[in-house]
């Protein structure tokens, strides 16, 4: 494994600014999110806004060392509908209708400095299995939020989220992680989000990274559509995801991701 990068101070002031402009785009398209809309056009109203605020998307274009995709990536944010886990396409021709749930990913790139974090959004009513998914996620993630301090294990991250989620029946996505960011948009380490205790490295003051876990309804097995880009869970069933950009700092942990 490569060494994980310890912040500055500095650096990490700027990356708290990325991350603050990740979370006003989130905040911002939450109105937006309704049926008869397209995800494209969700898309281009959030690089506007990101645009308009001083920064640029990290995510046009990025090729992520042809780990994902052949080439590089098309749009500005990845919005994952229903069965999607992550990296969803938005699309002109992906209208958004009544029940669905979706993904919204969001990484801003300010002075060079990364902020990366995602939320889910429903359209209208949707189904109380889609609800409940949404709701043991959004508890799985602050879980593991809730394990990051100085000493302790990465591994502990992972291990209380699957602990948490498969002891609700369902499933935590093994094929995509959370990473090191704030100087690239990846950087060391991988955190996973099922994980043994007490294993990988011990968290340090000055490391930034994101938790993002990817919870199924069905089973944890991926498969990648043919633009190269979008995961989906292998069997259909429904997807969910949050993400935050987290600070280890001297005593506990800092969200870099808010407003």
């Amino acid at each position: 494994m490569s060494k994980i990068i310890i912040k500055t101070p500095e650096q990490i002031e700027w990356i708290r600014k990325a991350g603050k402009l990740t979370a006003m785009t989130l905040d911002m398209i939450g109105t937006y999110v309704r049926a008869g809309v397209s995800t494209l056009e969700l898309d281009n109203i959030m690089n506007t806004f990101i645009l308009s605020n001083g920064g640029i998307s990290a995510c046009i274009d990025y090729k992520g060392g042809n780990k994902w995709g052949k080439w590089g990536y098309p749009r500005c944010t990845c919005i994952s509908l229903n069965d999607v886990i992550c990296h969803g396409i938005p699309r002109a021709d992906e209208i958004l209708k009544e029940g669905d749930i979706l993904n919204i990913d969001v990484t801003t790139i300010v002075d060079g400095y990364f902020g990366d974090a995602s939320r889910m959004y429903t359209v209208g009513n949707v189904s109380e299995k889609a609800k409940d998914l949404i709701a043991v996620t959004k508890k799985a993630w602050e879980i593991g939020i809730a394990e990051v301090r100085p000493g302790n294990f990465f591994g502990n991250i992972g291990y209380a989220i699957s602990q948490f989620a498969e002891s609700r029946w369902y499933s935590v996505v093994r094929d995509y992680t959370g990473h090191g960011v704030g100087l690239e948009f990846h950087e060391e380490p991988y955190v996973y989000h099922k994980a043994a205790k007490n294993t990988w490295p011990k968290m340090q003051a000055g490391m930034i990274f994101t938790i993002e876990p990817m919870i199924n309804l069905g089973k944890y097995a991926s498969k990648l559509d043919k633009d190269n880009w979008t995961a989906k869970t292998k069997d259909w069933s429904l997807s969910a995801q949050f993400e935050h950009t987290i600070l280890v700092t001297e005593k506990w942990h800092e969200i870099l991701t808010v407003v």
